[in-house]
Formats: structure tokens, C-alpha cells, sequence
């Protein structure tokens, strides 16, 4: 599933697995389709910003030794999240609402 995320401030699409741990960590349901009014954005913001923080001990690095794996890329939860906190913060300062719904 790909979850598109749109609001006046901009559109982005996304992972829907990351979109639903993204949209938790930000004190939402998950549930995809579903919208944040402008009042609810800063509270939402500030949530996700501190579960990010908090889960910043987690690694996302390879364990092994195996030079394979150790090329791989990694792209950390934060990196993930930066498009949802740049369009929440567009929102917030433009006092509109965040809707997403899933993309097939």
C-alpha cells in the first residue's frame, strides 16, 4: 500500500507501512483514509517529533559483517518522517488541514 499524503500545503506519497508508524507515533489511529484539522497539527507535530527522539537509541544498521550487507543503504525512521514534518509545519503555518488516503 502507498499512502498519498495531501494538504494546500503540499503532497507527498509514502510507504504505507511507515505512513501507519508515522501517523501512530503522531497520536493518530493510523486509519488511512483520514484527515488532521489545523488545530490538532501542532499537538500531532510535537508528539511525533518526541517519539522520533525517543526511538533515536534504535538502530536501523546492518548487525552483520557481511560487506554486502554493510553497503546497503540504510535510511533511518527520522529520514523517513521528514516529508510528513515538513508538510505538518507547512499546514500549521498556513492553518490548513493534513488528509491522506491509500494509493493503489
Amino acid at each position: 500500500m502507498i499512502v498519498k499524503f495531501d494538504s494546500e500545503a503540499g503532497t507527498f506519497i509514502m510507504n504505507g507501512d511507515v505512513a501507519v508508524q508515522l501517523l501512530r507515533m503522531m497520536g493518530h489511529s493510523g486509519t488511512v483514509p483520514s484527515a488532521i484539522l489545523p488545530r490538532d497539527i501542532p499537538g500531532a507535530l510535537t508528539r511525533l517529533k518526541a517519539a522520533l527522539h525517543a526511538d533515536r537509541g534504535h538502530s536501523d544498521a546492518p548487525t552483520g559483517n557481511d560487506e554486502d550487507e554493510q553497503k546497503e543503504l540504510v535510511v533511518s525512521l527520522r529520514q523517513r518522517a521528514f516529508p510528513l514534518i515538513d508538510l505538518l509545519t507547512r499546514a500549521a503555518a498556513k492553518g490548513t488541514e493534513v488528509m491522506w488516503s491509500s494509493q493503489t
